[in-house]
């Protein structure tokens, strides 16, 4: 398992981390709002991936939003998704099935 010290490091770490046979077939955007980090934009086409900062305003297919502390809690496997969703702690916006693949795709 990937651990990052921050969000900006997982973020500029992931396309190299991103096995692409995981995300070929694939073609989706998300938008992460990491309060504290700044938003993050992940792009997949069809096994490629692309990341870059974002505005908090830009389009994406599915947008996450979490604090930083709750974002790297969940990097690091200290988190449940799932829970920190429930529990209030990340919100998923748009295409919320992407949300559900995010584990999947960058595992």
């Amino acid at each position: 398992m990937f651990v990052a010290e921050s969000a900006r490091e997982f973020f500029e770490e992931l396309p190299g981390r991103i096995d692409p046979g995981r995300t070929r077939g694939t073609t989706a955007s998300y938008r992460f709002d990491v309060d504290g980090a700044g938003s993050w934009r992940v792009e997949l086409d069809n096994g490629d991936v692309r990341v870059s900062e974002s505005e908090s305003a830009a389009a994406a297919d599915c947008v996450i939003q979490a604090s930083e502390d709750t974002f790297m809690k969940i990097v690091r496997g200290e988190q449940n998704p799932a829970t920190a969703y429930m529990l209030g702690k990340v919100k998923a916006k748009g295409d919320t099935g992407l949300a559900l693949r995010l584990r999947d795709l960058f595992a």
